[in-house]
């Protein structure tokens, strides 16, 4: 009985190291690869520049609002404890008195607006191209 109680200790050890494994192995994001298009189904777009420069075109920022175009400086983060984000620093008053935004990585091709991080995700853009 011993025996067996020392391989189903072994066998549950297994599954619970693959499990940890499997779940820590998200896509990496490249953040050289970020600049592009993306768009939404609404017409939405944000288009990041290699220069660090951004433009965003009809984007719903948060949830109920209307969409807005703003512009300005774009930076990847990548806090390590909690999701990916792409900085928009917003450039002449683009959102009224928000001097900046997250835009969430989801994976390489889609990025997404948040507002309230245990909420609905606002909008979904996915890379054109």
């Amino acid at each position: 009985m011993t025996r067996r109680r020392a391989g189903g200790r072994w066998l549950f050890a297994a599954l619970a190291a693959s499990a940890l494994l499997v779940s820590g192995c998200s896509e990496a994001v490249d953040p050289q690869k970020m600049p592009g298009v993306y768009r939404n189904d609404d017409g939405g777009q944000i288009e990041l520049s290699a220069d660090g420069t951004f433009s965003a075109t009809g984007v719903t920022t948060s949830e109920g609002a209307d969409p807005v175009d703003f512009s300005g400086s774009w930076d990847y983060e990548d806090p390590g404890t909690s999701s990916d984000f792409v900085y928009l620093g917003v450039e002449n008053g683009g959102l009224g008195r928000t001097g900046g935004i997250q835009l969430y990585v989801d994976d390489q091709d889609t990025l997404y607006f948040q507002s309230d991080p245990d909420g609905p995700v606002t909008q979904k853009l996915r890379r054109t191209g």
